[in-house]
């Protein structure tokens, strides 16, 4: 029986794998603040969002894209100048390490990640004069490395009851290019405290998981632009089926709390909001004697204030080493 508990816990938490450590990556579609972009990745987390895989080493890894726009009356703070008519598209790749300690820790298990993102994004717009006229157009892309992302998670375990606490750490490190309007980096150090919590019944391969946080940001010296707090949740429903393949709902929904400040923040506190929904479906199979869990999510945004307003989707593939 504890065998057969350990195998569902270890397929349970491959899924949740990819949410353990979250990122936006310059992504361009995220939160309200500068750039429109948070270092939360909306929608990371999903289907086993609380579940914490058993001690030992794994490795997710996420490919993320996003393609919004923002009209005329929708203007964005990026690179210290203000910008709108914006039609923005990313594809990032998210890898993630997980180490999961053998000791327990307050009745759970303790686990640390580190994740590295890097790749691509586009940005075409039109300036934006001091007096609120529409002026040149820009048009920006890069390939770059972002910040990488540190965090540690404790998790717990009762019957069908599966959740987690944890924080994430964004160390400004990465390649960040002064005055442009195409991040992958944002050059600011940021903090998310985050919890989750997963109910999963294994005879009727039922799912349900929510998971919910705040973010603290720090200044952009090289903008002197400081985003506000923000807060993020995420669910999602699934149902597998023989246990391989499962599909299912997710959404999310994000609400700046306090406005942004410092000397760089023209538009006033800019605080903003997004709601998605979308689908998933997973894959859960062998490769060799090692257990390979894949899975695709896509999500439609909606009632977006001072952000883009797009289409988002990931593939992510997680096992353990």
């Amino acid at each position: 029986m504890m065998q057969q508990f350990r195998a569902t816990l270890l397929r349970s938490g491959l899924v949740g794998l990819a949410g353990v450590l979250t990122f936006a990556g310059g992504g361009a579609s995220t939160q309200a603040a500068e750039a429109g972009t948070g270092f939360y990745l909306l929608g990371s987390r999903g289907p086993m969002a609380g579940v914490l895989a058993p001690p030992g080493s794994y490795l997710a890894n996420d490919i993320y894209f996003y393609a919004g726009s923002a009209g005329a009356s929708a203007d964005l703070p990026a690179g210290g100048q203000v910008i709108a008519n914006i039609d923005a598209t990313a594809v990032i790749d998210l890898a993630t390490g997980l180490w999961v300690l053998p000791e327990e820790i307050a009745g759970g298990n303790l686990g640390l990640t580190v994740t590295l993102p890097w790749g691509y994004q586009n940005v075409d717009a039109s300036a934006v004069s001091a007096g609120g006229g529409i002026g040149a157009s820009i048009s920006d892309d890069i390939f770059s490395i972002g910040d990488p992302v540190i965090g540690a998670s404790l998790g717990w375990h009762s019957g069908n009851w599966h959740w987690m606490a944890g924080t994430l750490v964004n160390v400004p490190i990465g390649d960040y290019q002064k005055g442009e309007v195409a991040n992958i980096a944002f050059h600011r150090w940021g903090a998310d405290l985050n919890a989750a919590v997963t109910w999963l019944d294994p005879l009727t391969g039922w799912e349900a998981s929510g998971a919910a946080g705040v973010t603290f940001n720090g200044e952009n010296p090289e903008t002197d632009y400081v985003t506000g707090t923000e807060l993020h949740f995420e669910g999602a429903v699934t149902k597998t089926f023989a246990s391989q393949f499962s599909a299912g709902i997710v959404g999310y929904y994000y609400q700046q709390v306090t406005g942004d400040s410092g000397p760089g923040a023209s538009l006033g506190d800019f605080k903003g909001r997004v709601a998605a929904l979308g689908a998933t479906v997973g894959y859960n199979f062998n490769a060799g004697k090692t257990p390979v869990s894949l899975r695709a999510k896509i999500y439609r945004e909606f009632d977006a204030k001072n952000r883009l307003e797009g289409t988002s989707g990931y593939l992510s593939v997680s096992f353990p080493f």
